[in-house]
């Protein structure tokens, strides 16, 4: 019994070994782990487009430059109204006796000035006769010139009070909608106060809250498609006008506005609409930071073949960092599959498994 193990145990350490060698000389028997990847140039946010919504390039607030008590408000909240249009009066009265004592300022200031020529002329006759000094005659002129002053004092008076009693009446500076009304008939007001907020409607564009990765997605110099979420079939063509300098406190996102091209009328103040980029448009190509791997200084990716899936790494030139993406500048091209977890533990030529999105 003792030689038939003996006999057994060299056969079945061969087996064993043989079996270990075929395993560690065929490793490419074992299945391909999945990769977590992306594909290039195709943002979930960007692919989906923007929504925004459709307001007045410019937006104002009216008041009247004095103070008094609201007479009326013709117009209301959602009025369309047009240039010249009135909006709201002052109540008149007190101006209207403004000017009318203004006048008659300029009546009595008239006479006296009349009075004052009229003794400058007997001073000077008196004085080419010699029966009068020069003095009186001083006296009767800077009576004249004083007396001119006060005329012209008078009729800037006047002048004053007329534009006060024209500026008692508020008009709208420009075609609009009023979208605010801030205070009502019968109010009273102090000078600047603004009465109503006017959205002018010659000029529309659409405001959009943007993240820090999704404005690094942002197609700068191109021409954007939008339709409006009511009325899908109403088109309008737009273009990028500003990006907010300071981001939101709260959201931590900025306000991006696109300048609509002859919108139809559909686009309203408050409709809300989406907003998409031409695909690859020149938009900016990122990647997300965790698939960037670091080597001698160089930035590289694992791209992955289409055909074997096969990885390769792949130098890049990086620029600015948006948030949790970076922009790169050269090295990738749109739609390449690229790595994104997991690369520190690959090889060149690595076959990998299926796609993994996160």
């Amino acid at each position: 019994m003792m030689r038939l193990l003996l006999l057994i145990a060299p056969v079945l350490f061969i087996a064993m070994s043989a079996v270990a060698a075929e395993d560690e000389a065929e490793p490419h028997k074992m299945l391909p782990r999945p990769v977590v990847s992306e594909i290039t140039g195709k943002n979930i946010a960007a692919a989906r487009g923007y929504l925004g919504t459709v307001t007045a390039r410019v937006e104002v607030d009216l008041g009247v430059p004095i103070s008094g008590i609201i007479a009326s408000r013709p117009v209301k909240l959602g009025d369309t109204v047009k240039r010249g249009d009135i909006i709201a009066q002052i109540n008149p009265e007190t101006l209207k006796a403004a000017v009318w004592a203004a006048r008659a300022g300029i009546i009595v200031a008239e006479q006296q000035l009349n009075s004052a020529q009229a003794l400058l002329e007997r001073e000077k006759t008196l004085f080419k006769r010699g029966v009068e000094s020069k003095a009186r005659l001083q006296d009767a002129e800077r009576g004249f010139a004083a007396a001119k002053a006060r005329l012209d004092q008078a009729r800037a008076t006047l002048a004053r009070a007329e534009d006060t009693l024209e500026s008692s009446v508020l008009r709208a500076p420009q075609n609009g909608i009023i979208i605010a009304t801030l205070v009502e008939a019968g109010a009273a007001i102090s000078a600047g106060q603004p009465i109503v907020r006017l959205a002018g409607t010659d000029a529309r564009e659409l405001v959009v809250d943007l993240s820090e990765t999704n404005l690094a997605l942002l197609p700068q110099d191109v021409e954007f498609s939008t339709h409006l979420l009511a009325v899908p079939d109403t088109n309008a063509k737009a273009h990028l006008r500003s990006i907010d300098p300071v981001a939101d406190q709260r959201t931590r996102t900025r306000r991006v506005h696109f300048l609509l091209t002859n919108p139809p009328a559909e686009y309203r103040i408050g409709a809300l609409a989406r907003i998409l980029p031409p695909p690859h448009g020149g938009g900016t190509l990122t990647v997300p930071v965790s698939a960037l791997l670091i080597q001698n200084g160089q930035a590289r990716v694992w791209r992955i073949s289409p055909k074997d899936r096969a990885v390769t790494s792949v130098p890049v030139v990086t620029g600015a960092q948006l948030g949790q993406r970076v922009v790169v500048l050269s090295g990738l091209e749109p739609d390449q599959e690229i790595v994104t977890k997991g690369i520190h533990s690959l090889k060149d030529g690595q076959i990998v498994g299926p796609r993994v999105v996160q």
